[in-house]
């Protein structure tokens, strides 16, 4: 059973029935799910969610719908990899790195597309739609196509061609607009009023979408035993998940699910688009809007719908926020690569690179316990390492011209 209440204004606090609803009428505020959190509690355990899939939707009683049979290619319960040797270059002490490159299209977006369309479905929508930077298009035409429903994402024409092809191949419709994310998102608004029959997932069912982030937050409590970490560190596009990943934690307290805890949350953005970022540094209470210019396309979104509250959820929490140059993405890449053997995005990237930035300045603290979000997978941004890396060298087929170029090659330990 669903145990929602409705919806509720983050502004106001006026409440609405749970319908395809995102803005407040009243002060055009975002809207929020309410649960019944008393009878939750009374229904969850964790034993109960042990006995349910490896998947998101293990939690189906702390998200925003009720399907016995949801909209699902399997997203979630990804790994949650202890990163001793990455730690040690930081000087860290207990990092994870919450690994979403390992979900169905190899994003975080499967989780929240994999709500949002159950949602969507259950409403009656017959075709899914979003706005987006490239990984939430390759989900929704993803789980479109699994749910049998028409699929229409909007693009900005620049993006990365891995992803173009990975959204294209579902056989959904895939328009490139000229322009920025926030041209997309912009047009998308205009188009969810104009049909209103659709399912913009991150528009007009943006309320229930949303709440799959949290999934992130309940994976990382469980897979560390029901605790909470002590501090972690995520990227900031639209600043939901930021928001989603610490009410997650908060609702699990709530319910019994772990003791209270405030775990500190620290923002990454890449310095070509980083609004969110420069409010923190400089004590703003406003988001400026920006014009994007980084490689890192997923965080792209200069004028980030949730970025207010990702900064107060930052600020509140004792937590950081830095951007890092595109230069330190890559590096951020690579280094989490050599050391752990995760191939991250660059969204990815500006995640490691930031956790490196605040560790520095001692605003991550050796003695917590660390988890990063790595959201997705480095083969959609194969082209930002193009002149980075490549072959170590190139040679003729013999013997001599590989002891010439290599040697002996790395130490292996005696073995041969």
């Amino acid at each position: 059973m669903s145990f929602v209440t409705g919806l509720r204004c983050r502004e106001c606090g006026r409440r609405y029935p749970a319908e395809a609803l995102h803005v407040c009428d009243f002060c055009f505020g975002p809207l929020e799910v309410d649960y019944d959190y008393e009878a939750m509690a009374a229904s969850l355990s964790r034993e109960k969610i042990a006995e349910g899939p490896r998947t998101i939707w293990r939690y189906r009683d702390l998200l925003p719908v009720d399907d016995a049979t949801p909209v699902d290619l399997g997203a979630g319960f990804t790994p949650l990899v202890r990163a001793d040797r990455l730690a040690a270059e930081l000087g860290l002490g207990e990092l994870w790195i919450k690994d979403d490159t390992a979900n169905p299209t190899g994003s975080f977006k499967d989780r929240v597309v994999s709500v949002a369309l159950t949602k969507a479905r259950q409403l009656g929508f017959k075709v899914a739609a979003c706005a987006s930077t490239g990984n939430l298009a390759n989900s929704v035409a993803a789980h479109a196509a699994r749910a049998g429903l028409a699929s229409i994402v909007l693009i900005p024409e620049d993006l990365e061609e891995a992803k173009v092809t990975m959204t294209a191949v579902y056989g959904g419709t895939v328009v490139a607009v000229q322009g920025s994310y926030d041209d997309v998102n912009r047009l998308c608004a205009e188009l969810a009023s104009e049909h209103p029959s659709w399912a913009f997932v991150n528009v007009n069912l943006r309320t229930y979408y949303a709440e799959g982030s949290k999934t992130l937050a309940f994976e990382v409590a469980e897979q560390l035993g029901w605790r909470a970490p002590d501090h972690v560190v995520v990227p900031i596009a639209s600043g939901s998940q930021l928001t989603k990943v610490a009410k997650g934690f908060a609702e699990l307290a709530t319910v019994g699910l772990i003791e209270p805890a405030t775990p500190r949350i620290s923002g990454a953005q890449a310095a070509g688009c980083a609004p969110v970022a420069t409010a923190f540094a400089t004590g703003a209470d406003a988001i400026a809007p920006v014009k994007p210019r980084t490689i890192a396309k997923s965080l792209s979104i200069g004028n980030p719908a949730d970025g207010w509250y990702a900064l107060e959820t930052i600020r509140r929490s004792g937590g950081s926020c830095a951007a890092v140059t595109d230069d330190e993405v890559l590096e951020g890449i690579r280094l989490l690569a050599r050391t752990e053997g995760i191939f991250a995005e660059t969204a990815g990237g500006v995640t490691i690179a930031t956790l490196a930035k605040l560790a520095a300045a001692g605003q991550i603290r050796s003695d917590e316990r660390v988890v990063a979000l790595v959201t997705g997978h480095g083969l959609k941004t194969v082209e930002a390492l193009s002149g980075t890396v490549g072959p170590t060298a190139s040679i003729p087929p013999t013997i001599s011209a590989f002891d010439a170029a290599v040697g002996e090659g790395p130490d292996t330990g005696g073995l041969a």
